[in-house]
Parts: C-alpha cells; structure tokens; sequence
C-alpha cells in the first residue's frame, strides 16, 4: 500500500507517532495533526518522552487513530524534526485553526493545573523519507 499525501492524512483529528526507545522498543502516542504543503505537524510539551526520542533517532512510524491511540489506518514510515526558531508559532496558529484557539488554551490552562506546564514545540513529519526503519537510523545504534 503506498503513502498517502500529508494533506490526505492531516484532514484526520488525531495521529499516532511512533518513536523507538533505545532498546529499539516501540512507543506509539496520539497527538493532534495538521498539514501544510508536503509535511504532517504535531504539537506538543517539550520534555515529553517522544520529544526526546525523535531528537536520539528521528526514525518514526504514523498512522491515524483515535484520541486512545487505537490505529485507524496502516503504519507508514516517516521521519521527525524538532521545530525551532518560531516554528512552533506557526504551527500553534494552524493548531487554532484546525481545533479552534479555545481548546488549545483549555489545553494548556489544565496543563497548568496540573503542574504539567512545559514550554511546547513543534514536530515536523516527512513521510516516507530516506529511512524506513529504526535500523536504519544514522544515531541508533544497539549499543546505547
């Protein structure tokens, strides 16, 4: 089955992102998505687990889901980057747009609540991409 577009997946309400653990275990985690032009992007805290894998090994896996993470489609590979230097921001716009500003910012108001609060950044997702699995990954290596 071939890759669909990043338009055709970002129209989905959540999308399941699965990163590798340095044992090589996969974590799969739903977040919200939104598209622009070729690319799928995902918000979230900065000091969450994902965030920190993706930048070890920018190998990942995605599929639609549902807000539990329940797959909804076939996985496909992809890769992610660590936005930086105001990606965020723009991505946080799109964010408003797709679930409206009222819902991030309850979001973000229960985070703080719950002493969850962390400044948040942007993951791009490129789909397909040079690597099709973990193994493959420049920075993974069995010996971390």
């Amino acid at each position: 089955m071939s890759t669909p577009s990043a338009r055709s997946i970002g129209e989905a309400r959540y999308l399941s992102i699965t990163s590798y653990k340095r044992d090589g275990t996969p974590v799969a985690t739903p977040v919200w998505v939104v598209a622009r032009g070729d690319f799928l992007f995902a918000w979230t805290r900065e000091n969450s687990w994902k965030v920190k894998r993706i930048r070890r090994d920018p190998v990942i896996r995605v599929a639609v889901c549902d807000m539990r993470g329940r797959l909804q489609s076939p996985n496909w590979p992809a890769t992610g980057r660590i936005l930086s230097g105001g990606g965020e921001q723009m991505v946080r716009e799109l964010m408003d747009e797709k679930y409206g500003a009222g819902r991030i910012k309850a979001t973000i108001f229960l985070e703080r609540l719950r002493r969850q609060a962390s400044d948040r950044v942007a993951i791009q997702i490129t789909l397909g991409g040079d690597l099709a699995h973990h193994d493959d990954s420049p920075v993974f290596t069995d010996n971390e």
